[in-house]
């Protein structure tokens, strides 16, 4: 079907009717975006001139850094292997814990407007708070060390996965689900032998990227007393033993590449 323009506000369809031709909002919102970047300019005091004239320390840091101090490889095994621990604790008990709380905050699977309601403002809320956050407040209940940081972990991991969950259920084919209800299972049932089976490739995969992320994640909570290769790290910033520190960013840079690769081959596997 061929529209013929007639003018840039009017159209006229085949039959003879004319109609208006929508007006483009990109040059808006372009001159939208152009006024809150240099607002966003004027506020932070972004420089180029500054940029120009101290980027050569960051070089100076990179310097001391290379090479790193190979002897302190041995004090990292420990710290290292903590935070892989609490990492994947972290993750894998917030993924599991993160299913039923997107099952019930899923419009189509929980029937009840105030429970899902409830559930998808607490997984905003542990969203919103950062991690470093939640794992300060974690070491005043639990006391400095890796539970605070598995705690943290946890949390962020309940709020992330448990997000794109109850997206992928709202999104799911109900057929089945409302088949299977419809003959006598139960909720649960239904949604174990109907749903289940369409999100948990995705389920699977997600919760595997996650845990990727809080590997980084468990890095830097050692700030905050939260156990991990965070507090040697912390450590030798303060006393500026940029050696100790390029040695601590070698290990993580090689543990962070293995964990990616891994997961990423076992995450096309699931796909």
């Amino acid at each position: 079907m061929q529209w013929r323009l007639l003018s840039q506000k009017k159209m006229v369809l085949p039959n003879g009717k004319e109609v208006l031709e929508k007006r483009s909002i990109m040059p808006l919102m372009w001159l939208i975006l152009l006024l809150l970047t240099f607002l966003s300019i004027r506020i932070t005091g972004f420089s180029i001139e500054v940029i120009v004239n101290r980027i050569s320390q960051f070089f100076v840091i990179i310097q001391q850094m290379i090479p790193p101090n190979w002897t302190y490889l041995s004090k990292l095994w420990q710290p290292l292997f903590d935070t892989i621990k609490m990492s994947l604790f972290g993750s894998v008990l917030g993924a599991i814990c993160a299913l039923p709380i997107a099952m019930l905050a899923a419009t189509n699977i929980t029937k009840n407007k105030w429970i899902t309601m409830s559930c998808k403002f607490i997984l905003s809320l542990l969203r919103t708070l950062p991690t470093l956050i939640v794992a300060l407040i974690a070491t005043f209940i639990f006391g400095l060390g890796t539970m605070a940081g598995t705690i943290a972990i946890f949390l962020f991991t309940i709020a992330y996965v448990g997000k794109l969950l109850y997206e992928q259920i709202e999104n799911g084919d109900m057929k089945a689900y409302e088949a299977m209800y419809s003959m006598g299972l139960t909720t649960i049932q239904s949604f174990r032998y109907a749903i289940m089976p369409q999100i948990l490739p995705n389920y699977l995969s997600t919760s595997l990227f996650c845990f990727e992320g809080n590997v980084r994640y468990a890095s830097i909570l050692g700030y905050v007393g939260a156990g991990g290769i965070g507090l040697l790290l912390n450590e030798s910033l303060g006393w500026r033993s940029y050696a100790n520190v390029g040695m601590i960013l070698l290990m993580l840079v090689c543990t962070v590449f293995i964990i990616e690769t891994t997961s990423e081959y076992l995450r096309k596997k699931l796909m």
